[in-house]
């Protein structure tokens, strides 16, 4: 999503060439591009999927809805199999129209990951919830804290049902690193991910996350964090910026990996 630009084959050919190895995907270029084709493509070119992106929205209440919910999920989870992922990043879904039950909402994640938890295991698929920041709550993710998150996987077997940690949503607060420790000690951070703080926000927020190295966030000291906790598995960098969408993909994506070199360890 760093390079949505990119298409698919660009995107290889670019890692390709910068000896990039590993990338994290989302549905929808999959899905346009084609999931077998998608497969075999990064397949034939040596690189290995990180993780999915993304699962979730599952606090509906209506149970149309709620069915439907569950079904894309499943589909989700063959999709990361197909991949070769073991990672789909579940970003959990706001309040439904007219509710003000926070409580409610998570306890209905809760009743879908008992379900989707097993069906991701038959697939060889971990589900990792991305608490978001608190600006996202009511209308994209009610799981707004990595305390959260883990209350929610600790109900569930670790390997089924773990945490996404990212910079961009935890870097505020003052408990987090607390909870990485938390999710470290039971095997639960199944992906890490760094984005940078930069204000002002745009209009509508999503697309705030800053280029690394352009913001207010210690990239160096959380990457000490999910390390002491443990966490050895490869670290994404995952931007939704409009100013780097508008430049040329490559030129964004050799910044990147040079932003990364400078900004860890």
């Amino acid at each position: 999503m760093t390079v949505k630009q990119l298409s698919l084959p660009e995107l290889v050919q670019a890692c390709g060439d910068l000896g990039v190895r590993n990338v994290g995907l989302w549905r929808e270029p999959v899905r346009a591009h084609g999931l077998e084709a998608t497969a075999k493509l990064v397949r034939d070119a040596g690189l290995t999927v990180t993780t999915l992106c993304r699962g979730g929205f599952l606090t509906a209440i209506d149970p149309r809805e709620r069915a439907g919910a569950l079904a894309d999920n499943r589909r989700a989870i063959d999709e990361a199999a197909a991949l070769g992922t073991d990672t789909l990043v579940l970003v959990s879904g706001g309040l439904p129209a007219g509710s003000k039950d926070l409580h409610g909402a998570r306890e209905r994640i809760a009743d879908a990951l008992a379900e989707l938890g097993p069906y991701a295991e038959r697939h060889g698929v971990r589900l990792a919830i991305e608490p978001l920041h608190p600006m996202y709550a009511s209308d994209r993710c009610v799981v707004s804290t990595l305390a959260q998150a883990l209350d929610l996987a600790e109900r569930f077997p670790a390997h089924q049902v773990g945490v996404t940690v990212d910079t961009y949503h935890i870097w505020w607060d003052d408990t987090a690193p607390a909870q990485i420790a938390r999710a470290g000690r039971g095997g639960r951070i199944h992906t890490f991910q760094l984005a940078d703080w930069t204000t002002p926000l745009p209009e509508g927020v999503l697309t705030g996350r800053g280029q690394i190295g352009d913001g207010a966030i210690d990239m160096r000291a959380w990457q000490g964090c999910v390390e002491d906790a443990g966490y050895s598995g490869p670290i994404e960098v995952e931007l939704f910026n409009a100013g780097l969408w508008a430049r040329d993909g490559r030129e964004v994506l050799a910044e990147t990996a040079e932003r990364f070199t400078a900004h860890t360890r």
